[in-house]
């Protein structure tokens, strides 16, 4: 019964691993394709009011680019962007070891 138990927790604890793993890379993707986003949103508002793709994309890449620096010169932020990343990151790491106490204490 207790190998069964061990077996258990560390599929839990591989569940909760891969949860982690897709939250961050989900939250890191996430910060790269919104600017991408935008530009592709800008581009077809352009071509609903009438301006050719290739023109909308000359306007809105340096306009999103302009949004990006924005961003970046605000003080504090794109430090709190990372530090909500590396947090979460220590979380899940701190979530996936606390599974090996259990399983040393089912094993005794």
């Amino acid at each position: 019964m207790k190998k069964v138990n061990v077996v258990l927790v560390r599929l839990l604890q591989f569940v909760v691993f891969v949860v982690f793993t897709f939250t961050v890379i989900t939250y890191f993707g996430a910060m790269i394709l919104l600017p991408l986003d935008a530009i592709a949103l800008l581009i077809k508002l352009m071509g609903i009011i009438g301006i050719h793709g290739f023109i909308g994309a000359l306007i809105a890449i340096p306009t999103v680019g302009y949004l990006c620096l924005i961003v970046y010169k605000t003080p504090g932020l794109c430090k709190m962007l990372v530090d909500t990343g590396v947090d979460l990151v220590k979380t899940g790491k701190t979530k996936v070891e606390a599974f090996n106490e259990i399983v040393e204490a089912t094993k005794a």
